[in-house]
Protein backbone atom coordinates (compact mmCIF):
# COMPACT_ATOMS: atom_id res chain seq x y z
CA UNK A 1 0.00 0.00 0.00
CA UNK A 2 1.30 3.38 -0.63
CA UNK A 3 0.34 5.90 1.51
CA UNK A 4 0.03 9.65 0.36
CA UNK A 5 1.72 12.77 1.68
CA UNK A 6 -0.87 14.35 3.89
CA UNK A 7 -0.20 18.29 4.10
CA UNK A 8 -2.60 20.34 6.19
CA UNK A 9 -3.24 23.40 4.99
CA UNK A 10 -3.42 26.62 7.32
CA UNK A 11 -4.98 29.86 7.03
CA UNK A 12 -4.01 33.17 8.39
CA UNK A 13 -3.90 37.25 8.80
CA UNK A 14 -2.44 40.31 10.40
CA UNK A 15 -3.33 43.78 12.11
CA UNK A 16 -2.04 47.24 14.09
CA UNK A 17 -1.89 46.42 17.97
CA UNK A 18 -3.66 48.80 20.45
CA UNK A 19 -2.86 48.32 23.86
CA UNK A 20 -4.47 48.28 27.32
CA UNK A 21 -2.52 47.62 30.78
CA UNK A 22 -3.54 45.09 32.73
CA UNK A 23 -0.62 43.99 34.50
CA UNK A 24 3.10 44.20 35.38
CA UNK A 25 5.51 43.56 32.84
CA UNK A 26 8.46 41.54 32.96
CA UNK A 27 11.47 39.93 30.99
CA UNK A 28 13.38 41.17 27.78
CA UNK A 29 14.12 44.97 28.16
CA UNK A 30 16.81 44.87 25.37
CA UNK A 31 16.93 43.92 22.15
CA UNK A 32 20.62 42.28 22.03
CA UNK A 33 18.77 40.26 24.93
CA UNK A 34 16.72 38.29 22.72
CA UNK A 35 19.63 37.10 20.38
CA UNK A 36 21.72 35.52 23.05
CA UNK A 37 19.32 34.09 24.72
CA UNK A 38 18.38 32.38 21.41
CA UNK A 39 21.86 31.05 20.71
CA UNK A 40 21.69 29.69 24.28
CA UNK A 41 18.58 28.12 23.73
CA UNK A 42 19.78 26.77 20.59
CA UNK A 43 22.23 25.16 22.16
CA UNK A 44 20.32 23.99 24.68
CA UNK A 45 18.18 21.79 22.62
CA UNK A 46 21.42 20.36 20.49
CA UNK A 47 19.24 21.14 17.49
CA UNK A 48 21.34 20.21 14.21
CA UNK A 49 22.35 22.78 11.75
CA UNK A 50 21.25 20.55 8.96
CA UNK A 51 17.95 19.80 11.04
CA UNK A 52 14.20 18.62 9.45
CA UNK A 53 13.60 20.05 6.27
CA UNK A 54 11.10 22.98 6.50
CA UNK A 55 8.18 21.29 4.11
CA UNK A 56 8.78 23.10 1.18
CA UNK A 57 6.74 20.86 -1.03
CA UNK A 58 3.56 21.81 0.73
CA UNK A 59 1.84 23.55 -1.63
CA UNK A 60 1.00 26.94 -1.86
CA UNK A 61 -3.01 27.43 -0.60
CA UNK A 62 -5.41 28.60 -2.69
CA UNK A 63 -6.93 30.64 -0.28
CA UNK A 64 -4.31 33.40 -0.37
CA UNK A 65 -6.36 34.78 -4.20
CA UNK A 66 -9.64 34.77 -1.95
CA UNK A 67 -9.33 37.70 0.58
CA UNK A 68 -7.36 40.85 0.71
CA UNK A 69 -5.88 42.19 3.56
CA UNK A 70 -7.67 45.49 4.91
CA UNK A 71 -4.77 46.79 7.00
CA UNK A 72 -1.35 47.44 4.74
CA UNK A 73 1.79 47.28 7.09
CA UNK A 74 4.35 50.01 6.65
CA UNK A 75 8.31 49.99 6.80
CA UNK A 76 8.82 51.94 9.64
CA UNK A 77 10.37 50.03 12.43
CA UNK A 78 8.45 48.78 14.46
CA UNK A 79 10.43 48.78 17.95
CA UNK A 80 8.98 51.03 20.93
CA UNK A 81 9.75 52.49 24.12
CA UNK A 82 6.89 52.71 27.08
CA UNK A 83 8.36 55.47 28.68
CA UNK A 84 6.06 55.36 31.71
CA UNK A 85 6.84 51.82 32.45
CA UNK A 86 10.20 52.23 30.98
CA UNK A 87 10.87 48.73 29.41
CA UNK A 88 10.83 47.96 25.40
CA UNK A 89 7.68 47.18 23.46
CA UNK A 90 8.16 44.09 21.33
CA UNK A 91 6.58 43.73 17.84
CA UNK A 92 4.92 39.51 17.81
CA UNK A 93 4.45 38.11 14.72
CA UNK A 94 1.49 35.02 15.07
CA UNK A 95 1.56 31.93 12.62
CA UNK A 96 -1.41 31.03 11.42
CA UNK A 97 -5.08 31.77 10.70
CA UNK A 98 -7.89 30.35 12.52
CA UNK A 99 -10.03 31.01 15.41
CA UNK A 100 -7.18 30.29 17.69
CA UNK A 101 -4.78 32.55 15.53
CA UNK A 102 -7.62 35.09 15.55
CA UNK A 103 -7.76 34.58 19.43
CA UNK A 104 -4.15 34.78 19.89
CA UNK A 105 -3.79 38.11 18.32
CA UNK A 106 -6.74 39.54 20.42
CA UNK A 107 -4.75 38.87 23.61
CA UNK A 108 -1.49 39.85 22.60
CA UNK A 109 -2.97 42.70 20.93
CA UNK A 110 -3.70 43.88 24.98
CA UNK A 111 -0.42 43.11 26.15
CA UNK A 112 1.05 46.56 27.39
CA UNK A 113 4.70 45.62 25.79
CA UNK A 114 3.30 44.87 22.77
CA UNK A 115 4.17 47.61 19.88
CA UNK A 116 2.47 45.79 16.85
CA UNK A 117 1.23 42.33 15.94
CA UNK A 118 1.34 41.15 12.70
CA UNK A 119 -0.64 37.64 11.49
CA UNK A 120 0.65 35.59 8.64
CA UNK A 121 -1.45 35.09 6.79
CA UNK A 122 -4.43 36.03 8.58
CA UNK A 123 -8.12 35.69 7.46
CA UNK A 124 -10.62 38.22 6.40
CA UNK A 125 -11.83 38.41 10.31
CA UNK A 126 -8.38 39.64 12.10
CA UNK A 127 -8.34 41.96 9.08
CA UNK A 128 -11.39 43.38 9.24
CA UNK A 129 -11.26 43.57 13.54
CA UNK A 130 -7.80 45.35 13.75
CA UNK A 131 -6.52 42.71 15.72
CA UNK A 132 -3.56 42.62 13.87
CA UNK A 133 -2.65 44.00 10.22
CA UNK A 134 -2.27 40.77 8.15
CA UNK A 135 0.69 39.36 5.91
CA UNK A 136 -1.45 37.63 3.40
CA UNK A 137 1.39 36.21 0.80
CA UNK A 138 4.14 35.06 3.59
CA UNK A 139 4.55 31.55 3.04
CA UNK A 140 5.13 30.42 6.68
CA UNK A 141 6.00 26.65 4.62
CA UNK A 142 9.35 28.56 3.49
CA UNK A 143 11.42 29.04 6.80
CA UNK A 144 13.59 31.46 4.88
CA UNK A 145 11.10 33.79 4.12
CA UNK A 146 9.50 33.56 7.62
CA UNK A 147 13.47 34.65 8.91
CA UNK A 148 13.86 37.43 6.36
CA UNK A 149 10.93 38.65 7.34
CA UNK A 150 11.29 39.13 11.02
CA UNK A 151 14.86 40.57 10.08
CA UNK A 152 13.20 43.27 8.08
CA UNK A 153 10.68 44.00 10.50
CA UNK A 154 12.16 43.43 14.13
CA UNK A 155 10.19 41.07 15.58
CA UNK A 156 10.49 40.62 18.79
CA UNK A 157 8.71 37.55 19.33
CA UNK A 158 7.28 34.18 17.28
CA UNK A 159 4.22 32.55 18.10
CA UNK A 160 3.42 29.80 16.43
CA UNK A 161 -0.60 28.88 16.15
CA UNK A 162 -0.93 25.53 14.08
CA UNK A 163 0.61 22.16 14.74
CA UNK A 164 1.91 21.68 11.03
CA UNK A 165 4.45 24.24 10.66
CA UNK A 166 5.65 23.16 14.14
CA UNK A 167 6.17 19.65 13.19
CA UNK A 168 7.82 20.98 10.19
CA UNK A 169 10.26 22.59 11.84
CA UNK A 170 9.32 26.33 11.67
CA UNK A 171 10.77 26.68 15.32
CA UNK A 172 14.08 24.61 14.68
CA UNK A 173 15.18 27.25 11.88
CA UNK A 174 13.78 30.16 13.69
CA UNK A 175 15.31 29.63 17.10
CA UNK A 176 18.70 28.69 14.96
CA UNK A 177 18.12 32.28 13.15
CA UNK A 178 18.05 33.91 16.65
CA UNK A 179 14.69 34.59 16.89
CA UNK A 180 12.85 34.02 19.90
CA UNK A 181 10.01 31.77 19.21
CA UNK A 182 7.05 30.23 21.08
CA UNK A 183 6.16 26.90 20.30
CA UNK A 184 8.09 23.29 20.34
CA UNK A 185 10.74 21.72 18.20
CA UNK A 186 10.06 19.56 15.29
CA UNK A 187 11.70 16.83 17.53
CA UNK A 188 9.41 17.83 20.82
CA UNK A 189 6.25 18.23 18.45
CA UNK A 190 6.16 14.73 17.74
CA UNK A 191 3.79 14.83 21.07
CA UNK A 192 1.25 15.58 18.73
CA UNK A 193 3.05 14.60 15.02
CA UNK A 194 2.83 10.98 16.42
CA UNK A 195 0.31 8.92 18.34
CA UNK A 196 2.87 6.00 18.96
CA UNK A 197 5.77 8.20 20.01
CA UNK A 198 3.35 9.62 22.97
CA UNK A 199 2.67 6.30 23.84
CA UNK A 200 5.58 5.12 23.80
CA UNK A 201 6.59 8.14 26.32
CA UNK A 202 3.79 7.54 28.28
CA UNK A 203 4.96 3.78 28.96
CA UNK A 204 8.49 4.64 29.69
CA UNK A 205 7.53 7.58 31.97
CA UNK A 206 4.59 6.22 34.25
CA UNK A 207 2.27 8.09 32.58
CA UNK A 208 -1.33 6.99 33.05
CA UNK A 209 -2.76 6.63 29.64
CA UNK A 210 -5.37 3.63 27.91
CA UNK A 211 -4.09 0.64 27.25
CA UNK A 212 -3.11 0.03 23.48
CA UNK A 213 -1.14 -1.61 20.49
CA UNK A 214 -0.03 -0.11 17.34
CA UNK A 215 -0.21 -1.38 13.52
CA UNK A 216 0.40 -1.28 10.38
CA UNK A 217 -1.25 -4.30 9.04
CA UNK A 218 -5.12 -4.09 8.65
CA UNK A 219 -5.81 -8.16 9.23
CA UNK A 220 -3.51 -7.93 12.47
CA UNK A 221 -5.24 -4.38 13.44
CA UNK A 222 -8.86 -6.26 13.00
CA UNK A 223 -7.38 -9.80 15.00
CA UNK A 224 -6.84 -7.28 17.73
CA UNK A 225 -9.97 -5.24 17.78
CA UNK A 226 -12.18 -9.10 17.62
CA UNK A 227 -10.03 -10.41 20.58
CA UNK A 228 -10.65 -6.79 22.62
CA UNK A 229 -14.99 -5.96 21.61
CA UNK A 230 -16.35 -3.28 21.19
CA UNK A 231 -16.40 -0.19 22.20
CA UNK A 232 -12.77 0.11 21.49
CA UNK A 233 -11.10 3.62 19.89
CA UNK A 234 -9.05 3.72 16.62
CA UNK A 235 -6.71 6.41 15.83
CA UNK A 236 -4.21 7.46 12.72
CA UNK A 237 -0.82 7.88 13.78
CA UNK A 238 -0.19 11.41 12.50
CA UNK A 239 -1.94 14.51 12.13
CA UNK A 240 -5.18 14.52 10.70
CA UNK A 241 -6.77 18.05 11.24
CA UNK A 242 -9.09 16.80 14.56
CA UNK A 243 -10.63 14.05 12.30
CA UNK A 244 -8.09 11.60 12.38
CA UNK A 245 -10.15 9.59 15.74
CA UNK A 246 -13.36 6.93 15.48
CA UNK A 247 -14.91 6.15 18.52
CA UNK A 248 -15.99 3.02 17.63
CA UNK A 249 -19.28 1.29 19.52
CA UNK A 250 -19.31 -1.67 17.16
CA UNK A 251 -16.72 -4.37 15.57
CA UNK A 252 -18.13 -3.29 12.28
CA UNK A 253 -17.40 0.61 12.87
CA UNK A 254 -14.06 -0.37 14.04
CA UNK A 255 -12.76 -2.17 10.92
CA UNK A 256 -14.12 0.15 8.88
CA UNK A 257 -12.07 2.69 10.39
CA UNK A 258 -9.25 0.55 10.18
CA UNK A 259 -9.72 0.15 6.36
CA UNK A 260 -10.22 3.74 5.78
CA UNK A 261 -6.79 4.74 7.17
CA UNK A 262 -4.85 1.39 6.60
CA UNK A 263 -6.22 0.03 3.29
CA UNK A 264 -8.08 2.97 1.27
CA UNK A 265 -5.75 5.81 2.55
CA UNK A 266 -8.25 8.59 3.72
CA UNK A 267 -5.75 9.80 6.10
CA UNK A 268 -2.56 9.76 3.25
CA UNK A 269 0.50 9.25 5.36
CA UNK A 270 -1.05 10.21 8.54
CA UNK A 271 -2.90 6.82 8.48
CA UNK A 272 -0.46 4.77 7.72
CA UNK A 273 0.13 3.27 11.07
CA UNK A 274 -2.91 3.37 13.82
CA UNK A 275 -3.59 2.95 17.33
CA UNK A 276 -6.12 1.13 18.83
CA UNK A 277 -7.00 1.96 22.30
CA UNK A 278 -8.97 0.87 25.16
CA UNK A 279 -12.43 2.84 25.28
CA UNK A 280 -12.38 4.99 28.03
CA UNK A 281 -15.53 5.40 30.05
CA UNK A 282 -16.11 9.17 31.59
CA UNK A 283 -15.84 13.00 30.75
CA UNK A 284 -13.56 14.23 28.36
CA UNK A 285 -11.37 17.84 29.83
CA UNK A 286 -8.62 19.90 28.53
CA UNK A 287 -5.66 20.76 30.39
CA UNK A 288 -3.29 23.56 28.99
CA UNK A 289 0.33 24.07 30.39
CA UNK A 290 2.79 26.42 29.14
CA UNK A 291 6.37 25.17 29.48
CA UNK A 292 9.67 26.14 29.09
CA UNK A 293 11.69 23.13 28.79
CA UNK A 294 12.22 22.28 32.36
CA UNK A 295 8.95 24.25 34.49
CA UNK A 296 5.49 24.13 33.26
CA UNK A 297 2.40 26.62 34.27
CA UNK A 298 -1.08 25.02 34.19
CA UNK A 299 -3.72 27.72 32.39
CA UNK A 300 -7.24 27.92 33.28
CA UNK A 301 -9.51 24.93 32.58
CA UNK A 302 -11.69 24.28 29.78
CA UNK A 303 -13.91 22.19 28.73
CA UNK A 304 -14.67 21.52 24.61
CA UNK A 305 -17.07 19.44 22.57
CA UNK A 306 -15.84 17.22 20.06
CA UNK A 307 -18.93 15.71 18.43
CA UNK A 308 -20.64 17.58 16.03
CA UNK A 309 -24.66 17.10 17.30
CA UNK A 310 -26.31 17.75 20.06
CA UNK A 311 -25.78 15.46 23.16
CA UNK A 312 -22.41 14.59 21.53
CA UNK A 313 -23.49 12.93 19.34
CA UNK A 314 -22.37 12.03 15.33
CA UNK A 315 -18.96 11.85 14.10
CA UNK A 316 -15.95 14.29 15.81
CA UNK A 317 -14.81 17.38 14.66
CA UNK A 318 -12.32 19.80 15.70
CA UNK A 319 -14.73 20.95 17.97
CA UNK A 320 -18.49 22.73 17.94
CA UNK A 321 -17.73 24.79 21.53
CA UNK A 322 -15.87 25.54 24.40
CA UNK A 323 -16.20 26.83 28.44
CA UNK A 324 -14.01 28.09 30.68
CA UNK A 325 -13.31 27.02 33.23
CA UNK A 326 -14.74 23.48 33.56
CA UNK A 327 -16.05 22.21 37.01
CA UNK A 328 -14.78 18.81 36.24
CA UNK A 329 -11.48 19.99 36.40
CA UNK A 330 -11.34 20.77 40.42
CA UNK A 331 -8.39 22.17 42.08
CA UNK A 332 -7.23 18.69 43.06
CA UNK A 333 -8.01 17.05 39.94
CA UNK A 334 -5.59 19.73 38.48
CA UNK A 335 -2.78 19.30 40.93
CA UNK A 336 -3.21 15.48 40.42
CA UNK A 337 -2.98 16.49 36.30
CA UNK A 338 0.12 18.56 36.94
CA UNK A 339 1.92 15.97 39.10
CA UNK A 340 1.13 12.47 37.08
CA UNK A 341 1.13 13.51 34.00
CA UNK A 342 2.18 17.23 32.81
CA UNK A 343 5.66 17.14 34.95
CA UNK A 344 6.38 13.66 34.10
CA UNK A 345 6.06 14.54 30.07
CA UNK A 346 8.15 17.70 30.66
CA UNK A 347 11.06 16.03 32.73
CA UNK A 348 10.36 12.96 30.35
CA UNK A 349 11.19 14.98 26.97
CA UNK A 350 13.97 16.91 28.80
CA UNK A 351 15.60 13.49 29.67
CA UNK A 352 15.31 11.73 25.82
CA UNK A 353 17.05 15.05 24.33
CA UNK A 354 13.83 17.60 22.80
CA UNK A 355 13.01 20.32 25.69
CA UNK A 356 9.58 21.37 24.87
CA UNK A 357 9.35 24.62 24.67
CA UNK A 358 5.21 25.58 24.13
CA UNK A 359 2.04 24.89 25.23
CA UNK A 360 1.07 21.48 26.40
CA UNK A 361 -2.52 20.56 25.55
CA UNK A 362 -3.50 17.71 26.95
CA UNK A 363 -7.14 15.83 26.36
CA UNK A 364 -8.05 14.31 29.45
CA UNK A 365 -10.55 11.55 30.35
CA UNK A 366 -12.05 11.72 33.95
CA UNK A 367 -12.67 8.22 34.28
CA UNK A 368 -15.92 7.40 35.25
CA UNK A 369 -15.14 4.52 37.37
CA UNK A 370 -12.40 6.08 39.45
CA UNK A 371 -12.52 9.64 39.08
CA UNK A 372 -8.65 9.36 38.14
CA UNK A 373 -7.63 11.29 35.02
CA UNK A 374 -6.00 9.53 32.27
CA UNK A 375 -3.97 11.02 29.47
CA UNK A 376 -6.14 11.16 25.31
CA UNK A 377 -3.46 12.40 23.54
CA UNK A 378 -0.83 15.38 23.56
CA UNK A 379 -1.27 18.63 20.98
CA UNK A 380 1.60 21.20 20.80
CA UNK A 381 -0.22 23.95 20.53
CA UNK A 382 -3.33 25.31 22.11
CA UNK A 383 -6.67 23.55 21.61
CA UNK A 384 -9.34 25.63 19.07
CA UNK A 385 -11.78 26.17 20.44
CA UNK A 386 -10.73 26.12 24.12
CA UNK A 387 -7.90 29.15 22.79
CA UNK A 388 -10.74 31.64 22.37
CA UNK A 389 -12.33 31.14 25.79
CA UNK A 390 -8.68 31.21 27.97
CA UNK A 391 -7.74 34.28 25.84
CA UNK A 392 -10.73 36.55 26.55
CA UNK A 393 -10.36 35.34 30.18
CA UNK A 394 -6.73 36.18 30.59
CA UNK A 395 -5.13 39.63 32.21
CA UNK A 396 -1.73 39.00 32.53
CA UNK A 397 1.07 40.45 29.72
CA UNK A 398 0.80 37.43 27.26
CA UNK A 399 4.19 38.70 25.47
CA UNK A 400 5.91 39.26 28.44
CA UNK A 401 4.95 35.52 29.42
CA UNK A 402 5.49 33.54 26.56
CA UNK A 403 8.95 35.65 26.17
CA UNK A 404 9.90 34.02 29.51
CA UNK A 405 8.81 30.32 28.55
CA UNK A 406 11.30 30.84 25.91
CA UNK A 407 13.80 31.61 27.70
CA UNK A 408 13.10 29.26 30.57
CA UNK A 409 12.00 31.49 33.67
CA UNK A 410 8.61 30.30 33.99
CA UNK A 411 9.44 28.93 37.45
CA UNK A 412 7.86 31.35 39.91
CA UNK A 413 5.19 33.03 37.84
CA UNK A 414 1.78 33.21 38.39
CA UNK A 415 -1.02 34.02 35.54
CA UNK A 416 -3.99 36.70 36.26
CA UNK A 417 -7.28 35.35 34.80
CA UNK A 418 -10.59 37.19 34.52
CA UNK A 419 -13.71 36.15 37.04
CA UNK A 420 -16.77 34.63 36.31
CA UNK A 421 -16.53 32.08 33.07
CA UNK A 422 -16.19 32.70 29.41
CA UNK A 423 -18.05 30.54 26.12
CA UNK A 424 -17.55 29.77 22.43
CA UNK A 425 -20.03 28.60 19.89
CA UNK A 426 -18.73 27.51 16.99
CA UNK A 427 -20.55 28.02 13.81
CA UNK A 428 -19.98 25.84 11.12
CA UNK A 429 -21.06 25.43 7.54
CA UNK A 430 -23.89 22.96 7.05
CA UNK A 431 -21.80 19.29 5.96
CA UNK A 432 -19.23 20.04 8.45
CA UNK A 433 -17.05 17.45 8.61
CA UNK A 434 -17.96 16.40 5.60
CA UNK A 435 -18.19 17.87 2.92
CA UNK A 436 -19.21 21.28 2.44
CA UNK A 437 -20.36 24.52 0.08
CA UNK A 438 -17.71 27.15 0.39
CA UNK A 439 -18.73 31.18 -0.69
CA UNK A 440 -21.54 31.56 1.30
CA UNK A 441 -22.65 34.48 2.75
CA UNK A 442 -22.54 35.75 6.40
CA UNK A 443 -24.29 38.82 7.63
CA UNK A 444 -24.82 40.94 10.67
CA UNK A 445 -21.28 39.98 12.28
CA UNK A 446 -21.20 43.65 13.91
CA UNK A 447 -24.56 43.70 14.87
CA UNK A 448 -24.27 40.18 17.04
CA UNK A 449 -21.05 41.43 18.87
CA UNK A 450 -22.85 44.09 20.12
CA UNK A 451 -25.84 42.04 21.31
CA UNK A 452 -24.51 41.76 24.92
CA UNK A 453 -21.75 43.01 26.79
CA UNK A 454 -18.60 40.60 26.68
CA UNK A 455 -19.23 39.20 23.53
CA UNK A 456 -16.31 38.54 20.64
CA UNK A 457 -16.47 37.06 17.41
CA UNK A 458 -13.21 35.10 15.79
CA UNK A 459 -13.38 34.30 12.76
CA UNK A 460 -11.52 30.76 11.55
CA UNK A 461 -12.85 30.33 7.88
CA UNK A 462 -14.47 33.38 6.52
CA UNK A 463 -13.12 36.00 3.62
CA UNK A 464 -14.13 38.83 2.30
CA UNK A 465 -16.41 38.46 -1.46
CA UNK A 466 -15.97 40.89 -4.60
CA UNK A 467 -17.83 43.34 -2.53
CA UNK A 468 -15.90 43.20 0.44
CA UNK A 469 -19.10 40.99 2.30
CA UNK A 470 -17.70 38.33 4.43
CA UNK A 471 -17.90 34.68 3.30
CA UNK A 472 -17.46 31.43 4.35
CA UNK A 473 -14.32 29.31 2.97
CA UNK A 474 -13.99 26.75 5.73
CA UNK A 475 -15.59 24.16 7.98
CA UNK A 476 -15.99 25.55 11.02
CA UNK A 477 -15.84 29.06 10.47
CA UNK A 478 -17.10 31.82 13.17
CA UNK A 479 -16.02 31.40 17.31
CA UNK A 480 -19.21 33.07 19.28
CA UNK A 481 -17.51 34.01 22.29
CA UNK A 482 -19.13 35.67 25.20
CA UNK A 483 -17.64 36.35 29.04
CA UNK A 484 -20.59 36.34 32.07
CA UNK A 485 -20.42 36.28 36.13
CA UNK A 486 -20.94 32.72 35.93
CA UNK A 487 -21.43 30.25 32.89
CA UNK A 488 -25.20 30.14 32.47
CA UNK A 489 -25.06 33.95 31.71
CA UNK A 490 -22.02 33.34 29.61
CA UNK A 491 -23.99 31.27 27.57
CA UNK A 492 -26.99 33.09 27.41
CA UNK A 493 -25.01 36.05 26.04
CA UNK A 494 -23.32 33.78 23.31
CA UNK A 495 -26.42 32.35 22.27
CA UNK A 496 -28.02 35.56 21.56
CA UNK A 497 -24.92 36.28 19.53
CA UNK A 498 -25.76 33.71 17.86
CA UNK A 499 -28.97 34.45 17.14
CA UNK A 500 -28.07 37.63 15.99
CA UNK A 501 -25.66 36.41 12.59
CA UNK A 502 -27.80 35.89 9.49
CA UNK A 503 -26.23 32.98 7.31
CA UNK A 504 -28.02 30.67 5.91
CA UNK A 505 -25.43 28.20 4.85
CA UNK A 506 -24.28 27.32 8.70
CA UNK A 507 -25.04 25.61 11.96
CA UNK A 508 -24.22 25.28 15.41
CA UNK A 509 -25.02 23.04 18.41
CA UNK A 510 -27.26 24.25 20.95
CA UNK A 511 -26.22 22.57 23.69
CA UNK A 512 -22.54 23.68 24.40
CA UNK A 513 -22.11 23.75 28.23
CA UNK A 514 -24.84 20.81 28.40
CA UNK A 515 -22.37 19.11 31.37
CA UNK A 516 -22.20 22.36 33.46
CA UNK A 517 -25.59 23.66 33.33
CA UNK A 518 -29.05 22.99 32.76
CA UNK A 519 -30.39 22.17 29.68
CA UNK A 520 -31.72 24.81 27.49
CA UNK A 521 -32.67 24.59 23.85
CA UNK A 522 -32.01 27.40 21.46
CA UNK A 523 -33.20 27.35 17.95
CA UNK A 524 -31.07 25.81 14.73
CA UNK A 525 -30.09 28.57 12.23
CA UNK A 526 -30.66 27.94 8.27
Amino acid sequence: MSCATFNVAASLNLHECTKHAVSKPFGFRHQSTFHNFSSLFLETLNLSSTGHSFGRDIPSRSFRSVFKCAAQYSESSPVGVDTKNNYQTVTVLVIGGGGREHALCYALQRSPSCETVLCAPGNAGISSSKNATCISDLDIYDGEAVISFCRKRGVGLVVVGPEAPLVAGLTNELVKAGIPTFGPSAEASALEGSKNFMKHLCDKYDIPTAKYKTFTDPSAAKQYIQEQGAPIVIKADGLAAGKGVTVAMTLEEAHEAVDSMLVKGDFGSAGCRVIVEEFLEGEEASFFALVDGENAIPLESAQDHKRVGDGDTGPNTGGMGAYSPAPILTKELQSIVMDSIIIPTVKGMSAEGSKFVGVLYAGLMIEKKSGMPKLIEYNVRFGDPECQVLMVRLESDLVQVLLAACRGELNGISLNWSPGSAMVVVMASNGYPGSYEKGTLIENLEEAELVAPGVKIFHAGTAFDSEGRFIATGGRVLGITAKGNDLEEARDRAYQAVEKVNWSGGFFRRDIGWRALPQKQYATKG
